[in-house]
């Protein structure tokens, strides 16, 4: 999933231009747009001066003191790639730019615990929509070029568990669907699919506090690709045979 590679990316330093911002930082700076554009993560190298989001860096102006206020950083070639509005040298809200001028990505802070950032691919059609409680992803949409939902997932706001995860071919066709269906005792409905769209699996999972995991419970129905069935039983991620 794009999301945990992302989320991989966001928490390790790897960027080279990201090294720049240790220190002071001369301003305005140009940047080569193949140093700072993944092509498939975009510009993350402002990602560690995000502490909403996990960040842990400071930017300092030439001078050395920490930013305050409105930043722009250009590509070589003069185009906008990052507005941003720090505080003590965070960011609070910015947006980052493809060297064709389309929007790469966009972040605010909503109130004192939500806040929100979009992305975008180069041709400013949707990439992800991820929304921020206390500073963990409470609920994230990652999509396709053509506009199809490709992954979604949403956590209780405490990020203890799930409410829903689901995933989808390009085409529309389920993956895997995960589901809350007692809040109470966290009992989930899984559905697994093959990539004809054929269902594969279902049955019940729970969730199990003291693990932080999700386990088999209960019936299971098994279909090959025939769609012929099979049945299984577990009890709390042991199959009963």
């Amino acid at each position: 999933m794009r999301k945990f590679l992302l989320l991989f990316v966001l928490s390790t330093a790897t960027s080279s231009a990201f090294a720049q911002f240790k220190g002071q930082v001369p301003e305005p700076k140009k940047y080569d747009p193949a140093k700072v554009v993944d092509p498939d993560y975009g510009i993350t190298m402002y990602e560690k001066l995000n502490f909403q989001t996990g960040g842990d860096s400071v930017r300092n102006d030439r001078k050395g003191y920490a930013c305050q206020g409105w930043v722009e950083d250009f590509y070589e070639g003069g185009q906008l790639l990052h507005k941003g509005y720090y505080e003590d040298g965070h960011l609070k809200i910015y947006k980052n730019y493809f060297p064709n001028g389309n929007m790469e990505r966009t972040f605010k802070i909503n109130d004192f615990k939500r806040c929100t950032m979009q992305l975008f691919f180069d041709d400013n059609k949707p990439k992800s929509d991820i929304n921020y409680f206390e500073g963990s992803p409470q609920i994230w949409t990652d999509y396709y070029h053509n506009g199809q939902i490709e992954y979604f997932e949403e956590n209780t706001k405490s990020m203890e568990y799930l409410i829903s995860r689901k995933s989808f071919t390009q085409d529309g066709k389920p993956q895997e669907l995960f589901e809350l269906t007692n809040p109470k005792k966290k009992i989930y409905s899984k559905k697994e699919y093959y990539e004809n769209g054929k269902i594969k699996a279902e049955g019940e999972m729970i969730y199990i506090p003291n693990k932080s995991d999700y386990v088999k419970d209960g019936s299971w129905t098994i279909y090959d690709e025939q769609g012929k069935l099979s049945k299984e039983k577990w009890v709390k991620g042991e199959e009963i045979k």
